[in-house]
């Protein structure tokens, strides 16, 4: 129930209940009072508080804005760079959120403080003053009043009269001052309706402004989130398959630590112990040492292993010779001596094993062993881009889009390797492959998907090729997604025919994959997840290789998602699209580029039973021996043309494939004792026949300016005129040589012969 009216009449009556009536109104006034000074001290808090959170809400967001991710590889993927970005987006979110908060903060003073002081000060304290002026005048009026009345009857008429004209004086200002406190009390509590709760409503709108702010702002920030909302998505798929490959590697040098040394662009590197003689004592110093083959350069550097630190600094010096300790020469086990051009006497060093030490020595007189990742010879000789792997890939590839396409999980979801095997035994045999029913509920369509992805793993070289696997990654590494697409598309049309084919065959399928992937869940980020491994696999298997494997997803999103593109289209040349990125050196000359799969000549290989004469006739012709105990060595007959011979993966597939033709038309090995006959590179060296050059080729003079050459592969010589490499060598003076087939070269000081199809030109 609400408060009495004060009605000016009652200020002449000045009865009990006009002052009970006045009193509930001073105690209401009295109240307001009490809550409007709690409520600016609550008030202030909540915007010290305000003040508070916005100090914390910037600092966080300050220290968001300055971390940076660093990922491990020397780039980063689309979905990295924005996870990387997300902190900085987020940053500026808060900043930006904080900045209407502090807009807020400084209008809550003046909206809200401000305004219920001066309506406490200036209305409710002059009420007050309005009631202590009345209390006085009531006791002045009521003092006058009953002095007054006590006067005796007696007093002389004029000075009663003085005494009425004075009560009636007071009695009127009494009055005045009743009714101006009344109208003064009833006004402030009129009053407190508006300018109390005025102040509270524009503060609440500064409130509503700062949420309608953070409203929009999360509205421009939603596609930024979902985004990153993918890319994390990504990242974690990406992540699994990284890992479990990272861990495979690990348990693989767990098992077998010799056979997966680590790759370095050091010829040698680890831990040494040097001999040091002081005051005429043998002492033994551990070093860490590495050693670069090209300038014959030791490093020894002084290091704790404990304590992690760098102690001194480094020394080096030009190695001259190295020579093993005899174990009845020292006392020491694994040891060695060597001999600095520009360091005088022998220093002595131990190595850590009897291994370790066989890798030192290979190491400093040029000897490198190189290794490769473990295959399966079997499986490899089973596949091949071959009529029947053709077939093979076809037809699980239409099973797959009749009967599965719409399979969750499908390519994700492994199937049984023992049916997987049992399956690709039966597709690829001749006698089986036309009895195996792939409508059949037999075969799970996971068993299906999973024998494709094996018969991509089972070839010699992966689909996309050792030989551009680094220029694939580094396409995809570029910063404009257009010049990548770009780079893809001229370096998959460089790729051998067969590889391309296949290539397009199983975009084409992907592609229509990742069309349903609203059933089979399987988008173009999922399927690059999936093949990136399989069809880019590294030649080397190192972390650092591992690490780019999230590049080889991202090359084969890109071929799924451009696949018409790509494979119908031939890339424009030098570049296109109009981007800088695309003009950039980064592709060798036609000249000075690596030989492709389909240029690289097929090494001859001939018996010693060949004259002089019939050596060099032969060379030029571009043949090969039919059989190694032929006599008849001028019958054209014992000879194949190698542009006759079927197109294979490797020098190897290649001879294979010949002998399966023609059984009788070549040696089952390459002869060991044919002057121009290089040893098998240590690394898989695709490559497919090609006609050489033809016989006047020999006679014709040759104007081509030598040349700096890296060696692709390893080569040990087998004849005084040819030089013994590994990969990476670098090669002064290359010019071509009379040989067909090779190149003449200078290294370390000593010219010779090298196979033109194991270097490419810097």
């Amino acid at each position: 129930m609400g408060l009495p009216a004060l009605e000016f009449s009652d200020c002449y009556l000045d009865s009990p209940q006009f002052r009970e009536r006045l009193k509930s109104h001073e105690m209401e006034l009295e109240k307001t009072n009490k809550f409007i000074k709690e409520l600016i001290k609550d008030g202030k808090a909540l915007i010290q508080a305000l003040k508070n959170l916005s100090t914390a809400k910037r600092k966080f967001a300050e220290s968001l804005n300055e971390f940076k991710f660093q990922c491990i590889g020397d780039a980063e993927t689309d979905d990295e760079i924005c996870i990387a970005k997300s902190l900085q987006e987020f940053a500026g979110v808060l900043q930006n959120l904080e900045d209407e908060r502090t807009r807020m903060i400084e209008n809550a003073t003046d909206v809200l403080i401000l305004p219920l002081e001066r309506f406490r000060k200036e209305q409710i304290a002059a009420a007050k003053e309005a009631k202590k002026k009345y209390d006085k005048e009531t006791e002045k009026y009521c003092t006058v009043l009953e002095k007054h009345l006590s006067l005796s009857a007696k007093k002389k008429e004029a000075h009663l009269h003085e005494a009425d004209n004075q009560v009636d004086h007071v009695r009127q200002h009494f009055y005045e001052v009743s009714l101006e406190y009344v109208f003064k009390v009833q006004e402030v509590q009129e009053r407190k309706m508006f300018e109390f709760v005025e102040p509270l409503l524009a503060f609440l709108q500064g409130l509503f402004t700062y949420y309608h702010h953070g409203y929009e702002l999360a509205k421009d920030f939603n596609h930024f989130k979902t985004d990153l909302t993918i890319s994390i998505q990504n990242t974690r798929n990406r992540f699994e398959s990284t890992r479990s490959e990272v861990e495979c590697l690990m348990k693989k040098m767990k098992e077998n630590p010799h056979e997966h040394k680590s790759i370095s662009t050091h010829t040698m590197q680890g831990y040494l112990f040097v001999q040091e003689k002081r005051s005429f004592v043998s002492t033994w110093v551990k070093y860490y040492c590495s050693y670069h083959r090209e300038p014959k350069r030791m490093t020894l550097m002084l290091f704790d292993q404990k304590s992690g630190g760098k102690i001194g600094d480094e020394e080096s010096f030009t190695l001259r010779s190295c020579t093993r300790r005899k174990t009845d020469s020292i006392e020491k086990r694994f040891c060695f001596d060597i001999e600095a051009v520009d360091r005088p006497g022998v220093i002595t060093m131990q190595a850590l094993s009897e291994e370790d030490r066989r890798l030192w020595m290979e190491a400093m007189d040029g000897r490198e062993p190189v290794y490769t990742l473990n295959r399966d010879s079997q499986n490899e000789a089973m596949a091949q881009l071959d009529v029947v792997g053709f077939n093979v890939v076809k037809k699980f590839i239409y099973a797959v889009e009749t009967r599965g396409i719409d399979e969750q999980g499908l390519y994700r979801i492994v199937g049984v390797n023992s049916r997987v095997q049992k399956l690709l035994g039966l597709a690829m045999d001749p006698k089986t492959c036309a009895d195996v029913e792939l409508d059949s509920t037999e075969w799970e369509i996971k068993t299906i998907t999973s024998a494709i992805k094996h018969y991509l793993r089972m070839l010699p070289a992966p689909l996309m090729t050792y030989q551009y696997q680094r220029s694939f990654i580094k396409a995809a590494k570029l910063d404009n997604p257009e010049a990548r697409v770009a780079e893809i598309h001229s370096i998959v049309h460089r790729l051998p025919e067969k590889n391309r084919q296949m290539l397009e065959l199983l975009m084409k399928h992907l592609a229509k994959v990742a069309s349903h992937h609203q059933q089979n869940l399987m988008t173009v980020a999922n399927l690059g997840v999936v093949f990136g491994p399989t069809l880019l696999r590294p030649q080397e298997e190192t972390v650092a290789a591992i690490m780019d494997i999230k590049f080889q997803n991202i090359v084969v999103e890109i071929l799924i998602e451009n696949h018409e593109r790509i494979f119908k289209d031939m890339p424009v040349s030098g570049g296109g699209q109009g981007n800088s990125q695309l003009n950039l050196p980064r592709r060798r000359s036609a000249d000075s580029k690596a030989p492709s799969c389909s240029e690289r000549p097929l090494t001859l290989f001939h018996t010693p039973t060949f004259s002089e004469k019939d050596k060099v006739e032969k060379r030029n012709s571009v043949v090969v021996n039919s059989s190694a105990d032929s006599v008849n060595c001028n019958s054209t007959h014992n000879w194949t043309r190698l542009n006759s011979l079927p197109t294979g993966d490797g020098d190897h597939d290649g001879l294979q494939l010949a002998k399966q033709n023609q059984p009788n038309s070549l040696p089952a090995s390459p002869s060991p004792t044919s002057p121009r006959s290089p040893s098998w590179p240590m690394f898989s060296a695709p490559s497919s026949p090609q006609l050489a050059s033809s016989p006047s080729s020999e006679s014709s003079p040759i104007s081509t300016p030598p040349r700096k050459a890296r060696a692709l592969y390893a080569c040990k010589a087998e004849h005084d005129s040819e030089l013994s490499f590994i990969a990476g060598t670098i090669f002064d003076n290359v010019h071509p040589s009379r040989e067909p087939g090779w190149l003449e070269g200078t290294l370390d000081g000593k010219t010779g012969l090298i196979p033109e199809n194991y270097v490419e030109f810097l």
